[in-house]
């Protein structure tokens, strides 16, 4: 494939080296210091677009890509708001768009361990339930959207839980959730790729899982093989839909 990167930071400087030993071609790198090239000119070289940019960023990043046909892969987090909106517009505009809170595949395995233990707490009222996430302070949104999966995972199944809320660990605003409510507690910490932690406590124990990431390879591993996936597909779609 041609794969035009839309963010070379970290992470985008990971996919690139994934791409090109997986046999890919990298034809547009867009970075802070060039945002101007990403054109429809230019992305019409490309066979896939992988954003790994900036919540500030990814929505017009997204919109540049509709505009020239080329399918996307989205791993930037913190646009969520306006999933429905970018969904209706991709299916209406006959695009292709793949987007996930996390690549890595022990993360997607993690998602589904997390949804299964939250169904098997419903016969378990004595545990109270919250969600830990801690990344580095480059960091800019936060909860994290793996973050943010999990805590969804537990609202989809567990009965007693009707929405999540977000603690940002040492600022002054401390939150005291609702019965029916999951507190998210997020972490900034330096050279932290990654760690996301579900504990279930009660007076007499504590249960938790948790998932912590060595290293960026394993998201850059995971967007270069949803890319691969994607080709010759059209409609919106989850990185969920890879592990199905």
């Amino acid at each position: 494939m041609k794969i035009a990167l839309l963010g070379y930071g970290k992470m985008g400087q990971i996919i690139e080296k994934f791409a090109l030993e997986r046999g890919h071609e990298v034809v547009l790198k867009i970075s802070i210091d060039n945002q101007e090239d990403l054109t429809r000119q230019n992305l019409k070289n490309a066979d896939v677009a992988i954003d790994f940019s900036t919540p500030d960023s990814v929505l017009h990043n997204i919109d540049t890509c509709f505009d020239a046909g080329v399918p996307i892969v989205v791993g930037t987090t913190g646009w969520y708001g306006k999933l429905q909106e970018v969904k209706n517009e991709c299916n209406t505009s006959n695009n292709t768009l793949l987007y996930g809170s996390n690549f890595s595949i022990g993360v997607n395995l993690f998602f589904k361990i997390n949804q299964t233990l939250a169904k098997l707490m419903n016969n378990y009222p004595a545990y109270e339930v919250q969600v830990e996430e801690i990344h580095h302070t480059q960091k800019l949104d936060s909860p994290s959207g793996t973050a943010i999966t999990l805590a969804e995972g537990i609202v989809d199944n567990l009965d007693r839980k009707n929405e999540w809320l977000n603690e940002v660990v040492g600022t002054d605003v401390e939150l005291f959730p609702k019965a029916d409510q999951l507190l998210i507690e997020s972490h900034r910490i330096e050279n932290i790729p990654g760690t996301h932690t579900v504990i279930y406590s009660s007076e007499v124990d504590e249960i938790e899982i948790k998932h912590t990431a060595h290293n960026r390879a394993g998201f850059a591993l995971g967007a270069v093989v949803a890319a691969e996936w994607l080709q010759n597909k059209k409609g919106f779609f989850s990185i969920t839909d890879i592990f199905e």
